[in-house]
């Protein structure tokens, strides 16, 4: 049985590249938005957004953060992962930048986003804790097989690394 995942990403650079992770289907991840439930879902302000957040979280057992180059630091990110972590949810970093966009782009390496939180329990950084896989490949199908080899490992040691903390 697959996992029930909530993928986190910033929407607008990488959601092509974020496509091709949810594809890959060694898990059950949380149904994308579309462009028009986005806007909807903005309408709603800060707490609509939360309110939809809260809602895909729910049910989840590990959230993904994909990781591409403006990942780091954004306010909705930041949130899924403090929020999946105080859940008790695992927590799984995959950097995506050399996936190809729909244009054909790849992009820089992002910032391990795990590096701003700081556990209150021994004051470590989330990033000593949490994972964050970087493929060791440039070509983007090379990258997407070993992302497609591995992430349903990747899950099931976050799950266990929360699970053991």
């Amino acid at each position: 049985m697959a996992r029930r995942v909530f993928y986190s990403f910033h929407y607008q650079p990488d959601c092509s590249r974020a496509s091709q992770v949810r594809n890959i289907g060694v898990v059950d991840g949380n149904k994308p938005a579309t462009d028009n439930d986005w806007e909807t879902v903005k309408k709603g302000g800060d707490k609509g957004i939360q309110k939809w957040i809260d809602d895909q979280l729910n049910g989840r057992s590990c959230t993904v953060v994909l990781i591409g180059k403006e990942t780091a630091g954004r306010k909705w990110i930041n949130y899924e992962i403090e929020k999946s972590w105080n859940e008790g949810k695992g927590v799984v970093g995959v950097y995506i930048h050399y996936l190809k966009d729909l244009s054909g782009n790849q992009t820089t390496k992002g910032q391990n986003p795990f590096t701003t939180f700081t556990m209150e329990r021994d004051k470590k950084k989330l990033s000593d804790i949490v994972k964050a896989y970087d493929p060791p490949y440039w070509d983007s199908k090379q990258v997407y097989n070993h992302i497609s080899e591995n992430l349903s490992a990747w899950i099931e040691e976050a799950i266990t690394i929360r699970n053991n903390y």
